[in-house]
């Protein structure tokens, strides 16, 4: 299939038809016109609902009915009265929603579904200027303002480009997935003109590129993109991209222009492992696997993530500290528990170590180390090796689990996951993983193992 079928072909999947484009037009008007009168309704004539977003922008992927609502409050409220009123607005506009739940991000909002409409109803300041913000949420609209007024005709291409994102895994500006967001998306096809000029400059892209639309920026960056926000020169709109996501961009990009095949919008994943393959895989690889598994916090992903990462990385240092060699790690969240996942390569050690102590020349240190030894003695008496005391001592943790057990409080928890570990956790080990009876488990799995990477 040559390059302009696959293109016609994609965007037959992915682009609204006429039809669903008007019917997301009528949801959203009935959702803002609901907020009007709601607003209205209490005495407050001056808070208005927007559409902000891709939604807004004409830059929505088919089937996918996400609405970003603003409730727009004058920008000299209170902001107790922006947090509480435009709560209590939002929920009254989701009372009548198939499902809704309210979320906390800088300010509190309300995650609402109408059918197969997902809506978020948040409230934001209206300031005259992105230099006025108060939130994050207030730059929004000037986003909305930026990108509308240059994506005319463009809007097929950021369509591309995002399902090219999405099939390459790099979607999403989460703090899990760590990759592109909508708008970063927009960002690039406004710079570079169209979907394949984006693939082609990716192709020379090395860590530490900057693009600046307006060239206004005024800070400094480190990170593997910077694209300085038109609407705030201080601002890397790429900032949550992490290194390994910008990588696998640039490696399907060249994938792409070196061959380009529908299968890379579209990727066909790898089944999730059963038990045989689960222990195929484990057997073949030779490592041990454990899982340090607890009750899921109930907190929104974007703040339980990174306490879920710092507490992988203290495990892992904590490992290592102690000679267990890590060779893989992860972090994952269901709905009711949570793992932190690790691949050892290894995990017994003898009971033996190796303990080294001072110079001989540092006299006062050598004495005391010394003495210490010569009344506790391990497995061996003191000797010398490259100028130092050395005694064979016994090692406090033979097995990497029985440390992780014992020495867990000493890792960095986060406040909330802390809270949870203290109430109670396990360690699973080897096959006990599959005892997690979680089909978004398996898929995690097969992640971990990096077997579902497109060939």
């Amino acid at each position: 299939m040559n390059e302009n079928n696959i293109i016609n072909e994609v965007l037959g999947k992915i682009k609204p038809v006429p039809a669903e484009q008007q019917r997301m037009q009528e949801v959203a008007d009935r959702i803002i016109s609901l907020v009007n009168r709601t607003a209205a309704g209490t005495g407050l004539t001056d808070v208005s609902g927007m559409l902000v977003g891709s939604a807004a922008r004409g830059t929505w992927i088919s089937d996918e009915h996400d609405l970003d609502i603003f409730i727009s409050f004058p920008e000299d409220t209170p902001e107790q009265d922006l947090k509480t009123v435009g709560l209590n607005i939002a929920r009254q506009v989701a009372a009548d929603a198939d499902n809704r739940e309210e979320r906390y991000a800088e300010h509190p909002y309300v995650h609402a579904v109408f059918g197969d409409y997902e809506v978020d109803l948040v409230p934001c300041f209206r300031v005259g200027s992105a230099a006025q913000i108060k939130s994050a949420v207030d730059r929004t609209p000037f986003h909305n303002l930026f990108i509308l007024d240059r994506i005319k005709g463009l809007e097929d291409e950021v369509l591309l480009l995002k399902q090219f994102m999405k099939g390459s895994g790099v979607y999403g500006s989460d703090l899990r997935t760590g990759g592109f967001s909508g708008y970063l998306a927009e960002l690039l096809i406004i710079h570079y003109g169209s979907f394949m000029e984006v693939l082609q400059a990716a192709d020379g892209w090395k860590s530490g590129i900057i693009i600046d639309i307006i060239e206004h920026g005024n800070k400094q960056h480190n990170d593997p993109l910077v694209v300085v926000d038109p609407t705030d020169p201080a601002r890397n709109v790429a900032a949550a991209l992490t290194l390994d996501r910008f990588a696998g961009f640039i490696d399907r990009a060249r994938q792409y222009l070196d061959s380009p095949a529908i299968e890379q919008f579209f990727p066909t994943l790898s089944a999730r492992l059963n038990d045989a393959g689960f222990d195929n895989t484990t057997s073949n690889r030779g490592t041990f696997l454990m899982a340090l598994v607890f009750e899921r916090p109930d907190l929104v992903e974007d703040v339980l993530y990174p306490q879920l990462f710092m507490l992988h990385n203290s495990i892992t240092d904590l490992l290592s500290r102690n000679r267990f060699t890590v060779q893989n790690g992860d972090v994952w969240a269901g709905d009711r528990e949570t793992a932190v996942v690790l691949e050892l390569e290894v995990w017994q050690l003898p009971p033996v170590k190796k303990h080294t102590g001072p110079p001989i020349w540092e006299k006062s240190h050598a004495e005391k180390f010394k003495q210490k030894y010569l009344q506790d003695r391990g497995f061996s008496e003191i000797y010398i090796e490259n100028g130092r005391y050395v005694v064979d001592i016994q090692r406090k943790y033979t097995n990497a689990t029985d440390l992780l057990y014992n020495e867990i409080h000493t890792c960095r928890l986060g406040k909330h996951v802390g809270k949870s570990i203290k109430s109670g956790f396990k360690i699973f080990q080897g096959s006990e993983l599959l005892e997690l009876d979680d089909q978004g488990f398996r898929e995690f799995l097969t992640g971990f193992f990096h077997l579902n990477v497109i060939p």
